[in-house]
């Protein structure tokens, strides 16, 4: 699934013009990865070269290896020799981005998805600092850079005081005209209907591209009397498509914290109530304060729940519910399901903004870097 979002490709086309290295920031299933495709799509294959750094980053060695024998630009610069040490072939590396042209000869642009995974490298010799290394280098490099992420947190932190060439770019929500442009052309009949829903996923859905395409694949698939909330709950089934969505965040996320079975007990704390306070929290979960503060920065620390006044919530509503349904020793039954994305879908509904959807403007190509950037706002570092 590709996900077409053109007014936040030209805002970070808009950054990349202006000399600057976008960092693109959300939560699992918002589209980061579709926006950096679409990017070297837009870009050329002559000029960008999409990279996943949690693929590749197993060795300094390999994956210098991988990274300059499996991409298409920079293949002019000579083969760097075998690195004698780790912190050799990182440095090979850097050296690699520096060097990389396009085609015409201008340097390379690179698309580095889930880049804060070069801390894999900071269990080898000479690589303590790895993550800080690349951001220092990257910040003078003639290269130029497009970095995505889904760990906001950790990514706020390290570039706490990094240069100014790092502008963070958070993914925004979906709208209701972007669903609508996502469900694609339907038959005149339907189009209307189609209008009306849109907004109803975009809400039920948290913004989030993954869940809006599983949303409107269930819809479709009911035909033109489909609920949205029933197609919500049949993906919250236990074969549901989100539900399968909704434990890889959460498992994923989990196992980058420390602390993990104190972690999920206070997720479960959360998913029965929220907001609740430090103290509050404390007291379920029978531990000191001064514990319970400590797991809940953890939880901080990959975006699984924020704090606003002092109150703590889960960060992705959808998540909230998974938790609600599945963080117990027995299944659901359908009557939970139904009982829970019931419940769900009356608050999101409730609560959220009914403005008129405006027309949905039809997909334009990437433009020019440098006219874009004439033509377009930078998003600034929230």
């Amino acid at each position: 699934m590709i996900v077409e979002r053109p007014a936040l490709e030209r805002r970070v086309i808009a950054s990349l013009s202006a000399g600057r290295i976008p960092v693109i920031l959300g939560g699992c299933g918002v589209g980061r990865t579709s926006l950096l495709l679409r990017l070297e799509r837009g870009l050329g294959a002559d000029r960008a070269q999409y990279i996943d750094v949690a693929a590749a980053a197993t060795t300094p060695e390999r994956c210098l290896a991988a990274i300059t024998g499996g991409t298409r630009a920079g293949r002019a610069i000579a083969s760097p020799a075998a690195p004698a040490t780790a912190r050799a072939a990182f440095d090979a590396l850097l050296a690699f981005f520096d060097g990389a042209r396009a085609a015409d000869g201008k340097p390379a642009t690179f698309l580095l998805d889930e880049f804060l995974d070069v801390r894999t490298f900071e269990s080898f010799p000479g690589l303590r600092h790895a993550q800080r290394d690349v951001i220092a280098r990257w910040a003078d490099s003639p290269a130029q850079f497009v970095l995505a992420s889904r760990f906001t947190a950790r990514v706020h932190r390290l570039l706490r005081d990094a240069p100014a060439r790092f502008e963070v770019v958070h993914v925004p929500p979906m709208t209701g005209a972007e669903v609508l442009a996502m469900a694609g052309p339907v038959e005149a009949e339907r189009r209307t209907w189609t209008a009306d829903v849109a907004p109803s996923v975009a809400t039920l859905a948290g913004g989030r591209a993954a869940a809006v395409h599983l949303l409107l694949g269930t819809i479709a698939s009911q035909g033109p009397s489909a609920d949205p909330v029933a197609a919500l709950a049949a993906l919250f089934a236990p074969d549901g498509g989100l539900t399968a969505r909704c434990r890889e965040s959460y498992e994923f996320r989990l196992h980058r914290a420390r602390g993990y079975g104190a972690l999920k007990a206070i997720l479960g704390i959360l998913a029965e109530q929220e907001p609740l306070n430090l103290t509050e929290i404390a007291q379920r979960l029978r531990r000191t304060p001064g514990s319970t503060k400590d797991y809940l920065s953890w939880l901080e620390d990959v975006d699984l729940i924020s704090a606003q006044g002092k109150r703590y919530t889960f960060d992705d509503a959808l998540l909230r519910l998974f938790v609600r349904l599945y963080a117990r020793p027995v299944p659901p039954t359908d009557d939970d399901v139904v009982r829970e994305v019931g419940a769900y879908a009356s608050a999101r509904i409730a609560s959220a903004p009914r403005p008129t959807p405006p027309a949905p403007a039809a997909a334009r190509p990437l433009e020019d870097a440098a006219e874009v950037g004439r033509a377009s706002g930078i998003i600034e570092i929230d």
